[in-house]
């Protein structure tokens, strides 16, 4: 069913079609229609996850002076002007509004039609609300975020029955210097006052708002270079300065590296960084100059760096005396080999099955991409049980929120460490 449509021509019997579906899908039974694919898959994990249809229960909304502290040390701040220019004029004739969240589903701004806003009030849907899926179920602010896409939510394809009278329309807003989530945009209203393109019309303002924002890195990575361009011609041999994130400025003596991964905590001094090798860090303002020092790895010595800190853009970095190289991961590979990463003493076939599957039975899989792995990694890891070789350095760099870590994952373990103090 092309629910946007239905919508368009009568929302109410929109609403009594979705009503009855959702119904049917709660009571374990199959409706006259199937759900949207992105709604079935939220509603199946919030039954999984034990989230009430029937009573919207949350945490009491942060106070004022958190909310204005988030706002100031937020990214979004700078692309508020484009969300505004975008969004909010239309939104307020249409009676709606617009509301953004930051990458912990907390509402950090609300604007719009002043109706809407009094009814939003009532629905919880305040400032410093916590709107993460998992905690008031399928909406427009949490799903988006899981998801990692635009989604429209409909009436009763809201998961608590209380959202049922709402429309919402969130897009997530990635920062384009590392792939992290920063935030989700969201235009809501009635049913009735929805318009079918509107899931067209905010996902191209946030593209607009993550367009700004690259705009904004270059012109620092331009200062960054402003004041790296004299340092460097002093020095002799290989350099480079990079800012916090890991983005080439300039450099010297070497052939330019787009971007470079650093640990997650770097400080200055010496540090082994797996794509130059020995490094002098020094801070520079708004960033690092790294010189490199052109030692070799001890003969036999081999590092392994595991690259988790962007979403979607996962790697592994081995480093030998032979030489360094990378490689781009799938999503099973990368939750493989960060479960072995944790578990450096080894991980047998169930026990890694039980890790992604929650089945210790489901060891054939697990063996099958155990073997592909090690096509690539070779003597690098081993069986029986299956670990890191004991000789090898092994490095993760991790996000720097730990509900980012590898955010499409549905493994047990992963999820696990996500939840763990310090996710939210």
């Amino acid at each position: 069913m092309n629910v946007a449509r239905l919508v368009a021509v009568d929302a109410a019997q929109a609403a009594r079609v979705l009503s009855e579906l959702r119904e049917a899908t709660l009571a374990g039974q199959r409706g006259r229609i199937a759900p949207r694919p992105v709604i079935e898959q939220s509603w199946g994990r919030m039954l999984r996850r034990g989230v009430d249809p029937d009573h919207d229960f949350r945490s009491s909304p942060l106070p004022a002076d958190e909310v204005r502290r988030r706002r100031d040390e937020s990214p979004l701040r700078h692309i508020m002007p484009v969300l505004r220019q975008g969004l909010l004029s239309v939104a307020d004739v249409a009676q709606h509004i617009m509301v953004v969240a930051d990458g912990e589903g907390r509402v950090l701004w609300r604007e719009g039609s002043a109706p809407v806003l009094r009814k939003a009030d009532g629905l919880g849907f305040e400032l410093g609300a916590d709107w993460r899926e998992d905690v008031v179920g399928t909406n427009g602010v949490g799903t988006p975020a899981v998801v990692r896409r635009p989604v429209q939510v409909f009436a009763a394809e809201h998961f608590v029955r209380s959202h049922a009278s709402w429309t919402c329309t969130g897009a997530p807003i990635t920062d384009p210097r590392d792939g992290r989530l920063i935030g989700v945009v969201d235009v809501s209203g009635p049913l009735e006052t929805m318009h079918p393109a509107t899931l067209a019309w905010v996902d191209s303002v946030a593209k607009l708002a993550e367009a700004r924002l690259r705009e904004l890195h270059l012109a620092s990575l331009e200062r960054l270079r402003a004041v790296a361009a004299p340092v460097l011609a002093r020095l002799d041999g290989r350099a480079l300065v990079v800012d916090r994130d890991g983005w080439t400025a300039t450099v010297t003596g070497m052939p330019y590296l787009r971007r470079l991964a650093l640990p997650k905590s770097l400080t200055p001094g010496r540090r082994w960084l797996p794509a130059l090798g020995t490094c002098a860090v020094e801070p520079l303002a708004g960033g690092w100059l790294l010189r490199v020092a052109d030692e070799p790895l001890p003969t036999g010595a081999t590092r392994i760096l595991l690259d988790l800190s962007r979403p979607g853009h996962t790697s592994v970095t081995v480093a030998r005396a032979t030489g360094t190289w990378s490689r781009e991961l799938s999503p099973r590979h990368a939750e493989l080999l960060y479960l072995l990463a944790e578990h450096r003493s080894g991980r047998g076939a169930a026990g890694l099955a039980e890790d992604l599957f929650g089945d210790p039975s489901r060891t054939v899989t697990v063996r099958a991409e155990m073997s592909r792995i090690r096509r690539y990694l070779g003597d690098l890891l081993q069986h029986r049980p299956y670990r890191f070789c004991e000789e090898t350095e092994i490095e993760v760099l991790l996000p720097d929120n730990p509900r980012d870590l590898l955010p499409q994952s549905t493994a047990p373990a992963v999820a696990r460490r996500r939840a763990q103090p310090g996710a939210d």
